[in-house]
């Protein structure tokens, strides 16, 4: 069979080029614009490729008309004002979405996704565009930091001009894969974490199998793929009579290579369908959830950002990279970058965290990050992995290009173009605020005391740490030097109110602005109200209904934890006239749009709730 195509690079999207790829390719029937709105999600529509050849000219410069109020474009697309144009980008790579379930003469059926621009009013309102300005700026912006201050190259031993400004990234990204109906034995799965048994071990069966198609696939995709592996969570198959691999449970990661930061997060959503694909096609479901299963590791989606610059004669550097790569942590470009993320995490953190499933994965104990905190190294010979921090620092002293930071917080159904976009923003106000003072200074100021003063970070905080925040620091010190971190969606949300003193970093060059901030605060806002109310509630009153009384035999601890727990599914979920249970004073307090007590009311029920777990998993395990 004649090989596929995968891959529609830029130099290839002319309306002769393109005429002539589909000419030779068949199996390509359908085009799709991937517009991609507020809430990370990217349309999908299929358009008969007839309807297009011979008229590309037209196509690429209009795109199609759609209806974007069924999007996520909050007091933007509205029912009377619908009207959101689909355009399409011919600066990054289009890929071929392939239905392995669909063959015509031998071959899987294909449709040529094509990012796209959404268009309203004249204006970009999605969150690809959102990240295109944000590059944008920061390639402007920094490009007249150097014209400003020269010194700052020579201090970087970069002895000609740079011509470009390139924003790096990639993702890791993990998720869980199961056999379907398979129900989560928590016990099982928190004993198997807690010994290590399956980080990094031999994937058997149908897992192995999907995970070597996986890579292959995205290596025709030209996405190098640099691993797959077993992560921390899972437990082991069992095989059935038919010698095939049951009762599947068990979490993996899959990397691939960097590239610049818009084609990093359209590279991961091409990604995700593939893995979603691959393994259902092999009878597996998976989940990229952040939180699966309570009591045991979640879905990361580590997010790695490094800035270089393209030199006068072609050459690229790493502008985080020091002079002496042994001697020094970082650059001041670097330092200053970090301390632009951390200072102004407080207004990245609601792109990055926007879910109750998010919020459940950011626990003390799991390795997830909750504070704003970062870890340089011991010393500069000596980089850090310290997987307790927000920001770690990766880096290699032989290899100058490798140095970048590690975004640790994002899960993978975090919205990656928005990310990319404030995190961009956050570290390019730390740049132009102190990127041109010495490296020494700026370790000093990253290593300060709360209390200390600094002409940048804020007084009351620190910021750095080598230790393991989780087991060095007990929860009141962690929020007296780090600061108290959100608990919940409604407490992030607090960040973007407008009038902040703390988002004006995210209005640089109208990267953001108020219209498209207020849209995704009220999308948040309402997905948070829509899952308390139709998923979270309704799963807990499933688990306090389940917790019934067994017959205890005239043992007397028994009693004691069946009435502890009987207190607690009456709080929780039991009205009478003079008691109002939680779940339905969460209920009235969201109806009401007082979501401040609907917040403070969930964090009430998020405890009861896991002393409940705790409670009845001890009591059934004491009889016999």
């Amino acid at each position: 069979m004649k090989e596929l195509l995968y891959v529609v690079r830029p130099e290839q999207q002319t309306p002769e080029g393109i005429d002539r790829l589909l000419a030779d390719h068949r199996e390509v029937r359908f085009v799709s614009l991937m517009g991609v709105d507020l809430g990370g999600n990217a349309t999908d529509e299929k358009i008969p490729v007839e309807r297009v050849q011979g008229n590309w000219g037209p196509f690429l410069k209009y795109g199609v008309q759609t209806d974007g109020s069924s999007v996520v474009l909050h007091g933007i697309a509205t029912l009377n004002n619908a009207r959101v144009d689909l355009v399409p980008d011919t600066g990054v790579n289009w890929s071929v979405d392939y239905n392995r379930y669909h063959l015509v003469d031998g071959a899987p059926v294909g449709t040529l996704r094509i990012p796209a621009t959404l268009v309203h009013n004249n204006r970009t309102v999605d969150s690809r565009s959102v990240l295109k300005k944000a590059v944008d700026c920061v390639q402007s912006e920094l490009l007249e930091f150097f014209q400003q201050h020269p010194d700052v190259l020579d201090n970087m031993g970069i002895n000609q001009p740079i011509k470009e400004i390139i924003i790096t990234a990639a993702t890791e990204l993990e998720f869980w894969v199961q056999t379907p109906r398979d129900k989560a034995d928590v016990e099982k799965l928190a004993t198997s974490q807690t010994l290590k048994e399956q980080y990094w071990k031999r994937t058997q069966g149908t897992v192995r199998t999907a995970l070597e198609e996986t890579l292959l696939i995205l290596e025709a995709f030209g996405l190098e793929p640099e691993m797959g592996h077993k992560e921390v969570g899972g437990v082991t198959g069992e095989l059935d009579s038919n010698g095939r691999f049951s009762h599947v449970m068990e979490q993996l990661e899959v990397d691939w290579r960097y590239s610049t930061a818009l084609q990093a997060a359209d590279n991961e959503y091409v990604v995700r369908d593939i893995i979603t694909d691959v393994f259902r096609s092999h009878g597996l479901e998976i989940t990229f959830n952040a939180k699966p299963f309570p009591n045991v590791a979640g879905n990361g989606k580590h997010t790695h950002m490094g800035l270089a610059g393209r030199l006068a004669d072609g050459s690229v550097v790493n502008l985080f990279s020091p002079k002496q790569g042994e001697d020094q942590f970082m650059s001041s470009v670097g330092l200053a970058a970090l301390m632009g993320l951390l200072k102004n995490y407080y207004a990245v953190n609601p792109f990055v965290t926007a879910s109750i499933d998010g919020f459940n994965r950011l626990q003390p104990g799991y390795e997830a990050p909750v504070c704003t905190v970062t870890s340089l190294g011991l010393d500069a010979e000596t980089p850090s992995r310290n997987r307790s921090v927000l920001v770690g620092l990766v880096r290699d002293p032989a290899n100058p290009l490798a140095t970048r930071f590690e975004l640790r917080a994002p899960n993978p159904l975090s919205n990656s173009w928005l990310v990319m976009a404030a995190s961009c923003l956050a570290m390019l106000d730390g740049i132009v605020a102190v990127g041109n003072q010495d490296s020494d200074s700026l370790v000093a100021a990253l290593s300060k005391e709360p209390g200390q003063a600094d002409d940048y970070l804020e007084k009351e905080r620190a910021y750095r740490s080598e230790e393991d925040v989780f087991e060095h620091y007990d929860q009141a010190q962690r929020e007296k030097m780090f600061g108290p971190p959100p608990a919940t969606v409604w407490e992030n949300l607090q960040a973007l109110n407008p009038g902040s003193d703390k988002t004006s970093f995210l209005f640089r060059q109208n990267v953001f602005n108020q219209e498209l901030i207020d849209s995704y605060r009220q999308a948040v806002l309402e997905r948070w109200h829509t899952e308390l109310i139709n998923r979270v509630l309704p799963s807990n009153l499933d688990l306090v209904r389940l917790c019934q009384q067994a017959d205890a035999r005239h043992n007397h601890l028994n009693q004691q934890l069946w009435d502890r727990i009987d207190v607690l599914r009456q709080k929780l979920a039991r009205d009478n006239t003079s008691h109002t249970s939680l779940f339905t004073r969460i209920c009235n307090a969201l109806d009401k749009g007082d979501y401040q007590q609907a917040s403070d009311l969930q964090l009430a029920m998020d405890s009861d709730m896991a002393e409940l777990r705790t409670l009845y998993s001890h009591y059934r395990r004491n009889f016999i």
